[in-house]
């Protein structure tokens, strides 16, 4: 199977996904050749710490699969996510 015929599978398997009733977390990242780059972000609650947890799960999904089909180490993948974190700007939030 080529790397394109792949892709369109797993964009279409995930397009069918965001169909689900019983979803409580989405993270959707689209990059295009123009890098118009957006996400889409949403949960189920806006309690500060299953956020946090939510984002960790997500994360960590994120990162085992990059880690994987990067032949990067997670805390690999991580320390770039970190760095590409810092260049858009992302602020750093404490919850008490």
């Amino acid at each position: 199977m080529s790397e394109t015929t792949e892709f369109k599978e797993v964009r279409e398997r995930a397009r069918e996904a965001l169909g689900r009733d019983d979803l409580t977390s989405v993270y959707v990242g689209l990059l295009d050749d123009a890098a118009d780059n957006e996400f889409y972000f949403g949960n189920a609650t806006d309690d500060p710490r299953d956020l946090q947890q939510v984002a960790a799960t997500q994360l960590g999904m994120l990162c085992r699969v990059l880690a994987s089909q990067s032949h990067l180490s997670v805390d690999e993948v991580a320390e770039l996510a970190k760095a590409r974190a810092k260049d858009i700007g992302v602020e750093h939030y404490s919850i008490d």
